[in-house]
């Protein structure tokens, strides 16, 4: 039975291409989602790909991972940094969870230095652009 990753991601990353291009790259998030779902189907995973501006709906999709998914990589964006309600919801979804920022958090302002996320996550990558979501889905393919 082929893994379920859940891809999710948070606030801005719509915005993704043209959004501080010399921060965050030129893909925008459709082509990243095309490159992940490329790379899922190598591997013979199931994916879903979500994006929401939403702290709340974010909640909403982690918790909707319990039980139907075999991993979730989360892009939370600026929540990585606030909310301690996603924190949560990662802790009661008992879903391995891969943190993923497209930026080195550690080399821009130092409130990006903390991370509510990380604590709970079975990895964090970050600073790799896009190619921190295919790492990602290697991560979790590799899990038993």
């Amino acid at each position: 039975m082929a893994k379920r990753i859940h891809i999710l991601n948070g606030p801005n990353l719509n915005m993704l291409g043209t959004r501080e291009p010399e921060t965050y790259g030129s893909m925008t998030l459709k082509q990243i989602a095309d490159a992940c779902g490329e790379h899922a189907r190598r591997l013979g995973i199931d994916l879903e790909f979500h994006q929401t501006n939403s702290e709340g709906k974010l909640v909403d999709l982690i918790q909707a991972a319990r039980g139907t998914a075999d991993g979730v990589i989360l892009n939370p964006g600026a929540y990585s940094h606030t909310s301690i309600a996603i924190r949560d919801a990662i802790s009661a979804a008992a879903v391995p969870v891969v943190e993923v920022h497209l930026t080195n958090v550690f080399a821009r302002e130092s409130f990006r230095h903390h991370s509510h996320i990380s604590p709970v996550a079975v990895g964090v990558i970050c600073g790799f652009g896009a190619t921190g979501y295919i790492l990602a889905l290697n991560a979790l393919a590799a899990r038993p």
